[in-house]
């Protein structure tokens, strides 16, 4: 089993861009996975605590989503958008019902990516404006686009010829606030700027904000609750519309809500997601308000964009998450995992900031001075790794460890994965 393992290491780094870059100093080679769990190739088991990045949302290989996938995949697999299925008309009518406001008319495509790319695209053509803000710190895929709205000079590759027309406003990071200020007290500045920003770096007329309520790749950084109802008065007053990315924190992920923008009160006009819709079946989806959707008046098709296997699949997560009342569960389980994170900080002082909502929680590791701490997470994260616990990490200085079980993670294995944490803090503290 140890040579197969090499063998597949050995390939991937022979036959795979080098770009693509896998956790752990020997890379971890899963060959299959069931409910919180997946076992490598060489037998070993392990709670899966990052899900993908947060893609599968109701576990590896749910028995009613695998049915209903093969069940499809037996009926048929692809006509593209020339034609008309049920699956896709069926998912995007209920994507209508459980979204919030307006929202809905969806197009589906296959990523997260491309859901944000259409996304400004319809904004451009409602609006007839150009420019797009966007948030420093934030994630929105690959292509050229997506990586012109990253606020992260690390997933913006060089060659890739980032368009024009998008600028960056400041983050509401209360932890490293870029203004030195302190929330409450700072009354929110970084919201307010976004106008002299609008006013200074654009051109005075704006076709659309688009933010992740909370940023995945950025570290989970959550805003003050009226952060977005200010932003999203600025961005209107100048012409623009809200785009809320839910890639990462849709489908109940920040527990208590269906989506995460929800905890903010604010009605977007516009609405990506992917990721967890899909639980690992390729998808992505921007839903719109009907007059927004409406302004593309020319022809647009995806190919594989309502895929009946993928949307069949999709159609089978939501029942999932609705009927198994996971947005319930992972309100419960997330503060569970909040609570003990609270503690460990206590106890560790090289956690500085303990962050996020429901099963989206995470630690920012720092020496002192608030110094980030990436080789630190290196350590924990090998920690983790031989006592049976994967885990995932981000923020800007890759000081930040992901927190994201299941939706429907059961208390016992939340319980197993903090007791884990725990030992690997107190091993590298021993060290």
């Amino acid at each position: 089993m140890a040579d197969k393992t090499q063998t597949i290491r050995d390939d991937f780094r022979k036959y795979l861009f080098s770009c693509i870059r896998p956790f752990y100093e020997e890379p971890l080679v899963i060959e299959r996975g069931q409910g919180s769990t997946v076992v490598d190739s060489e037998g070993r088991e392990y709670l899966d605590f990052f899900g993908g990045i947060l893609v599968t949302g109701v576990g590896h290989c749910h028995p009613k989503v695998k049915e209903r996938t093969v069940d499809q995949i037996n009926k048929v697999q692809h006509t593209s958008n020339f034609y008309v299925t049920e699956p896709p008309v069926a998912l995007a009518k209920k994507l209508a019902e459980i979204t919030p406001g307006k929202l809905q008319k969806t197009f589906f495509t296959n990523s997260g990516s491309e859901a944000d790319e259409t996304a400004v695209l319809v904004a451009r053509c409602y609006t007839d404006n150009y420019e797009v803000v966007a948030m420093r710190h934030g994630y929105a895929g690959r292509t050229t686009l997506a990586m012109s709205m990253i606020g992260d000079s690390q997933y913006r590759l060089p060659g890739a010829g980032l368009g024009a027309g998008v600028v960056q406003v400041a983050n509401p990071y209360c932890y490293r606030c870029p203004y030195g200020l302190t929330y409450p007290e700072c009354e929110l500045h970084c919201a307010r700027d976004v106008e002299e920003v609008i006013r200074t770096s654009t051109v005075g007329r704006i076709a659309a904000f688009v933010a992740e309520p909370i940023q995945g790749v950025g570290g989970f950084i959550v805003p003050p609750k009226e952060y977005f109802q200010v932003v999203a008065e600025i961005v209107r007053r100048y012409g623009g519309i809200f785009i809320s990315d839910e890639v990462q924190t849709g489908f109940g992920r920040t527990g208590g809500k269906m989506f995460a923008i929800e905890h903010f009160d604010v009605e977007p006009e516009v609405m990506t997601m992917a990721k967890a819709l899909g639980n690992g079946m390729p998808i992505g989806a921007t839903i719109a308000a009907p007059e927004v959707a409406d302004s593309i008046q020319g022809f647009s098709v995806s190919t594989y964009g309502g895929n009946p296997v993928s949307t069949e699949t999709a159609r089978a997560v939501l029942d999932v998450i609705i009927g198994e009342n996971l947005v319930k569960n992972a309100q419960t389980v997330g503060a569970f995992l909040r609570r003990r994170l609270d503690e460990m900080k206590e106890r560790f002082p090289v956690i500085g900031d303990v962050r996020g909502m429901g099963l989206m929680q995470g630690m920012e590791l720092v020496e002192e001075g608030k110094e980030p701490a990436p080789h630190i997470v290196n350590q924990i994260f090998e920690e983790t790794r031989k006592r049976g616990l994967l885990i995932g990490k981000g923020g800007t200085h890759g000081n930040f460890i992901r927190v994201t079980p299941p939706l429907n993670v059961s208390r016992s294995d939340a319980e197993a994965g903090m007791k884990i944490f725990e030992e690997s803090f107190e091993a590298i503290a021993g060290a």
